[in-house]
């Protein structure tokens, strides 16, 4: 496979120094005492005192989550893991440190086993230092288990709304319960589906780490190539809209007249002209079932490092989750202005 690095050996530290250099205006390096951990991407000008600390957390190769969505009104810093990878637990307490403005610290993570064991031992660490930490768990993922176990659902896309909405209580002035309450209405009322048309390949290596056979398609897959819940003859743009539009609309349910947040994510290869003819089939559908909505978000959010196809999230509202929505931020992977 033919790649832009040096060597596999340290191509997350030069993409970290990139992405620094590249955004340094809104971002800086911390760097973590120990030398298993890549250390933390915090906003410029973290901590900010008396506000809340939004940390968020997670694996390279997703890019631009996690990094990409730490400065204005939105997360305050990021533990950055390795490829597919979790955060060390020393890596999830640095960032605390370095989003802590005396306020407390809301963590807001994917439900992933490493991720869910490394946050805890960090809030408990945390705590001994005087730290206050409260997490909630995004499991927007519809197809990686039932309803009514959505405990074990995996976080996917949807993970962006969670912070936007947290995020931006924090910039409101919200105290650490308030932001929690948004943070966890926010992913409860967002449902992802993703759909994977090629496997990815980790830096380094000579071949793709799953499989997906020429003319099929995945419905489901993982950001990591998690297996879906279903591997059929590769659709059309409309076809591939049905299927995901019919995965997440009974999961809310969603009611006609509803407004409704949509972000479509590219998984990292998946070229705009061909999110934009998917996303042009899916929001016919979603009129067609009376839904209003309120923003719409296409690109590449949340990728898998090489992997053809894209993740749909709908996020359903009320007046407090669309004026959060709404909020300016600025950040690498994503800024918008408040509307006028």
């Amino acid at each position: 496979m033919q790649r832009i690095l040096n060597t596999p050996e340290t191509v997350i530290e030069d993409m970290l120094d990139g992405f620094v250099k590249a955004n340094g205006h809104l971002v800086k390096r911390v760097t973590c005492d120990s030398a298993n951990s890549r250390g933390v991407i915090a906003a410029k000008d973290a901590p900010v005192p008396g506000k809340v600390g939004i940390v968020t957390g997670g694996g390279s190769g997703h890019k631009p989550a996690f990094i990409g969505y730490v400065g204005k009104n939105m997360c305050d810093a990021a533990a950055v893991g390795e490829i597919f990878s979790s955060p060390t637990a020393l890596a999830f307490l640095e960032a605390f440190r370095a989003a802590d403005g005396g306020a407390g610290v809301a963590c807001l993570y994917g439900n992933y086993s490493g991720d869910n064991m490394n946050v805890k031992m960090a809030v408990k660490a945390a705590k001994r230092e005087g730290i206050q930490v409260k997490t909630v768990i995004a499991n927007d993922d519809v197809a990686s288990a039932p309803k009514d176990q959505s405990e074990k659902r995996r976080g996917v896309a949807g993970e962006i709304l969670m912070w936007k909405c947290a995020g931006a209580k924090a910039a409101l002035g919200g105290n650490l319960d308030e932001v929690i309450q948004a943070a966890d209405k926010a992913i409860r009322h967002t449902h992802s589906i993703g759909i994977g048309l090629t496997p990815c390949t980790l830096p380094g290596s000579a071949h793709p780490n799953f499989t997906i056979q020429e003319g099929t398609m995945e419905v489901g897959i993982g950001h990591h190539g998690e297996p879906g819940i279903e591997v059929c003859p590769l659709e059309n743009a409309a076809g591939i809209a049905r299927r995901m539009v019919g995965a997440v609309l009974p999961d809310e349910p969603f009611r006609k007249g509803d407004q409704v947040v949509v972000l479509l994510s590219g998984l990292g290869a998946t070229p705009m002209l061909e999110l934009y003819v998917l996303y042009n089939e899916i929001e016919k559908l979603l009129m067609g079932e009376g839904l209003l909505i309120h923003r719409s978000y296409v690109g590449n959010y949340f990728t898998s490092l090489d992997m053809m196809g894209a993740t749909l999230t709908v996020m359903k509202t009320d007046e407090e989750l669309r004026a959060l929505i709404d909020l300016d931020a600025e950040c690498a992977g994503f800024s918008q202005s408040s509307p006028t």
